[in-house]
């Protein structure tokens, strides 16, 4: 069992060589007088072959086996193999464990469904594009070692039990056992902590962090998650975001070969919002939404009367193939977004035809045939209604065209920053004033004047990064004035009291000299789903949860003994019955 080397530290230039391989049966194929053996090792496959004479114990699928052997040059190399050019003609084979018939297949294309992988998820790791996931979230962290490192960061790890404090989602409590009736929270971020880092005066901090929400989930989202979580004191905005730029151009250096090219560019909230219907823009394409508001001001269509935005989409080159039940589909998706429906033109024959066609008057048709450029066999999506509804309804309505037409290039990376970030905004059903990022978030100094009158006018130091239409980061400038941080919490609606209870010790450290700082977070698991070119964030992370947050494999959560629930002076009741 003494391994020469992995697998693909092989290759022309050592034919010749003998040498000792360990690894999985990745594939065998007997003719007879000769047998092949594809040896597979985490770094790769390599092709063995074993002639008559050699003995060869019985050997099968995923079996552990150590092999002996000369390395040889093929007669015909395999190009889709890194040690397609050589093979290794064994001398010795040995087996040193069997295997099971596997439930999925062991190769980067599988049978089995999520639910099968997940439950092997042991052996779906075997996989190589699974295994290569992992490598390129290894590459990322080093990347941030290296890179923060050189820019004289300091990591400094913070709590896992800590505090409840209301981030925006809901906490996962863990119940103490010395002290009855009272609970920990796991952290939703590191956020107060890394800004008490900067009142304690470190002035760079990183960290590789855990955090835990307690969320729906989808299939960018986790429970538990990492994100690579980064502080600073005595950089403004610009200073920040450059440097910034800097890791993840060492990032996609180090983990895909790419150059990313800086400065990034820089979009504000409003006009993301008003062009793409979303804060994190796929900008890879050009379908943008636009606003015919003014040229309905005088329609004689009862949905358009009195309504905050109308809206268009123009996709072109769709009409003829979208059908009735197309049409249906697209107004179904309007309802979830809260809207009755939507208008849909097709141009057909350089005419307008559907149903809504009647609501329109020549002026108006000629008014959106010019403003929107609209040529035959488009398709025309109207959305009308509150602002915060149609906008994301017609931002995902072009993402899913954008795909759907393959208007996006395949392997290209579209990079940007979106800025000036409302601080608050109104919960849709409520009105309840919320943060927008979480209370911490510093606004600009010009709209100070507003937390007084209408605190949602006023905009922010906060900034996302964007990736592919991913929000691969985020952070902000934070409040360093104790009095602005006060009021801030006053417009949240939080008492005295309330503020005490919550951010009591984070509110007193105001007191001793907090410096400017500034930081963001970027989510480790959503990056390597980027840079590993899969929609699944799932696919990136070694064990991971299923959309029910439940592990397949483990079995979490699960049921607890009687004795652990007393230790905790813990009771579970069926509120159902």
């Amino acid at each position: 069992m003494k391994r020469t080397c992995f697998n693909t530290e092989l290759s022309e230039k050592n034919v010749g060589q003998e040498v000792t391989l360990i690894g999985w049966v990745s594939k065998k194929r007997n003719l007879g007088s000769i047998v092949f053996i594809d040896l597979r090792d985490r770094s790769g496959i390599i092709q063995i072959t074993v002639n008559e004479g050699v003995n060869l114990p019985d050997i099968r699928n995923e079996y552990i086996i150590t092999v002996t052997g000369t390395v040889s040059l093929k007669e015909k190399a395999n190009p889709n193999l890194k040690t397609g050019a050589i093979e290794i003609i064994a001398k010795e084979v040995e087996v040193i464990n069997t295997a099971k018939t596997t439930p999925l297949i062991i190769a980067d294309e599988t049978d089995a469904l999520e639910d099968t992988r997940l439950k092997y998820r042991y052996l779906d790791l075997r996989r190589p594009i699974m295994q290569s996931y992992q490598d390129i979230r290894y590459q990322i962290k080093m990347a941030v070692h290296e890179y923060l490192s050189k820019e004289h960061f300091i990591e400094v790890e913070t709590p896992i039990l800590t505090l409840s404090t209301p981030e925006g989602a809901r906490d996962y409590l863990v119940p103490s056992r010395v002290h009855h009736g009272k609970f920990y929270a796991l952290p939703q971020s590191p956020q107060i902590f890394k800004q008490l880092l900067m009142i304690g005066g470190f002035e760079r901090y990183y960290q590789i962090a855990r955090c835990f929400r307690d969320e729906d989930l989808r299939a960018d989202r986790q429970p538990d998650f990492t994100q690579i979580d980064i502080e600073t004191s005595f950089l403004d905005q610009d200073q920040f975001l450059t440097m910034m730029e800097g890791l993840i151009k060492e990032i996609f250096a180090r983990t895909i070969n790419y150059e990313v090219k800086t400065p990034l560019r820089r979009m504000s909230y409003q006009y993301a919002m008003d062009n793409y219907g979303s804060d994190k823009p796929d900008t890879r394409f050009d379908i943008k939404l636009n606003d015919v508001k003014e040229i309905f001001k005088n329609s004689e269509f009862g949905g358009f009367k009195d309504v905050e935005a109308i809206r268009a989409i123009v996709v072109n080159g769709v009409a003829h193939e979208t059908s009735r039940k197309v049409i249906d589909e697209l107004t179904l998706e309007a309802k979830k977004f809260g809207l009755g429906g939507l208008s849909v033109i097709k141009v057909e024959n350089n005419d307008f035809t559907g149903s809504f066609v009647k609501f329109l008057s020549e002026e108006e048709k000629e008014a959106l045939k010019t403003q929107l450029n609209i040529k035959d066999n488009d398709l025309l999506i109207i959305a009308a209604g509150k602002y915060n509804r149609v906008c994301p309804l017609l931002g995902a309505l072009r993402l899913k065209y954008g795909r759907q037409l393959g208007l996006i290039k395949p392997g290209t990376f579209d990079l940007l920053w979106i800025v000036d970030f409302p601080l608050f905004e109104r919960d849709v059903e409520n009105g309840q004033i919320t943060s927008t990022h979480h209370p911490f978030t510093r606004p600009r100094d010009e709209d100070l004047k507003y937390l007084d009158t209408d605190p949602t006018k006023i905009l922010s130091y906060a900034y996302d990064i964007v990736i592919n239409g991913y929000e691969a980061g985020g952070g902000s400038l934070r409040i360093y004035n104790q009095d602005v941080q006060k009021k801030v919490f006053e417009v949240l609606g939080l008492s005295d009291e309330d503020i005490k209870r919550k951010f009591g010790f984070f509110v007193d450290a105001f007191q001793y000299g907090t410096p400017p700082h500034a930081g963001m977070a970027f989510g480790l698991d959503r990056l390597t789903m980027i840079l590993g070119n899969t929609d699944n964030i799932r696919d990136v992370i070694a064990f991971p949860k299923n959309l029910a947050a439940v592990c397949p494999m483990s079995g979490a959560p699960n049921i607890v003994d009687n004795d652990q629930l007393k230790d905790l002076g813990i009771a579970v009741i069926d509120w159902e019955k």
